[in-house]
């Protein structure tokens, strides 16, 4: 996305290829201090029925975040994300992630996202991002005067702003 980008519903995100290694997978489960035995241990992961170790949640969350932001700038604001665990990522497989804005208002966007992998959908969910002041005025003209305050008294302007991820509970 471009400075001056206008964002509308129906706009579509570009893909992200992101090939799933055992390296991703093990070194995602030990950033996010998840020790579960499933995320590291591919003989541990089989005694428990699966094929192999497994991606887990918070690092398709971190995914999920990096494809919004590398969209949309490392200035909007992930406000929520709240997505759905569906097929698993394995080692040795890609996970394709696209986007597309259901809606804009008052300087954010919603984003439908999936994430297919060899299996069928890896993650499905929505995501509500602030906009960097510059896309809200592209895409919101009254929004302007507050696109053209200096970077930190526009940020002050939002203080409700926080990074909320949710998941559906049994998902974790």
């Amino acid at each position: 996305m471009k400075a001056g980008d206008e964002i509308k519903p129906g706009d579509e995100l570009a893909a992200l290829t992101i090939p799933i290694t055992r390296t991703l997978i093990v070194a995602g489960a030990l950033a996010s201090r998840d020790y579960q035995d499933v995320h590291h241990d591919a003989e541990a992961a089989r005694e428990k029925g699966s094929p192999d170790i497994f991606m887990n949640i918070l690092t398709t969350n971190g995914l999920v975040g990096r494809y919004l932001t590398d969209h949309f700038g490392p200035r909007c604001v992930l406000r929520k994300v709240a997505i759905r665990l569906g097929a698993p990522n394995y080692p040795g497989d890609t996970m394709v992630l696209r986007g597309t804005v259901t809606e804009v208002s008052d300087g954010t966007a919603v984003v439908r996202i999936v994430g297919a992998n060899g299996l069928g959908h890896h993650v499905t969910g929505t995501a509500t991002v602030r906009l960097p002041e510059s896309a809200a005025a592209a895409s919101h003209p009254e929004n302007a005067a507050a696109a053209s305050l200096p970077e930190n008294a526009a940020a002050a302007s939002h203080p409700e702003d926080a990074t909320t991820m949710s998941h559906p509970k049994g998902t974790k």
